[in-house]
């Protein structure tokens, strides 16, 4: 049985009520996008709901259309206490890794909130060196609404960011595949070379390929 937006909202704002009910306030969602591609940025957003203007329709943002996703976006943005998106580059992803990149982008996005928050919703990574309580959830984009929020957030701004891309790289794909790994984006690779924007290290096994 399809579960109305009104239902889901309720049940998604279990975590921002315990958070309420033990004192916290400004509750902040957090989430990535783009860990796994093999080319563009890792994104991360942070997002400070209004507990007095319900968002419906949010959720994981996988699970949600390309429509759905850029209306969601346009009303967390207008709508929410506070927001941030922060995007880390293919450069510095191979320079640090991809997991500390994405928690670079995460701490820059909570840094980068209008508002404080005292408590951090995140969707399972154990992040440090935020001096803010944190609770990690695992599949948090689909158990929390605020982590949902920075999930649209996130992959959003860097989808529309590859649509970009594919312009400045045309031949790659990115627009559809928005860098990954699919059998088009590799044949493209062999075919053109390496882009500026490929993270060196998830193609180690192309690293012979000149840079486009």
């Amino acid at each position: 049985m399809r579960i109305s937006d009104q239902d889901r909202y309720a049940l998604l704002n279990d975590y921002e009520n315990q958070a309420r009910q033990a004192g916290y306030q400004a509750i902040a969602g957090v989430d990535e996008a783009g860990r796994g591609p093999l080319a563009g940025p890792v994104a991360a957003a942070a997002v400070i709901l209004d507990p007095g203007r319900p968002i419906l329709g949010l959720n994981d943002s996988k699970k949600l259309s390309e429509m759905k996703r850029e209306f969601l976006y346009d009303q967390i943005q207008e709508q929410a206490l506070a927001w941030s998106v922060v995007l880390v580059d293919a450069a510095e992803i191979d320079r640090i890794n991809i997991l500390q990149a994405t928690k670079q982008a995460m701490r820059q996005a909570i840094a980068g909130l209008s508002l404080k928050p005292d408590l951090l919703l995140i969707d399972a990574v154990e992040l440090d060196q935020v001096h803010v309580d944190v609770w990690p959830i695992i599949k948090g984009d689909a158990k929390s609404n605020s982590i949902a929020a920075a999930s649209i957030l996130a992959k959003v701004t860097r989808d529309r960011l590859m649509h970009q891309l594919d312009t400045v790289y045309p031949g790659y794909g990115f627009a559809r595949h928005k860098g990954y790994g699919t059998a088009q984006h590799y044949d493209a690779i062999r075919q053109f070379g390496l882009t500026p924007i490929h993270r060196l290290t998830f193609l180690k096994n192309l690293a012979g390929h000149d840079r486009a």
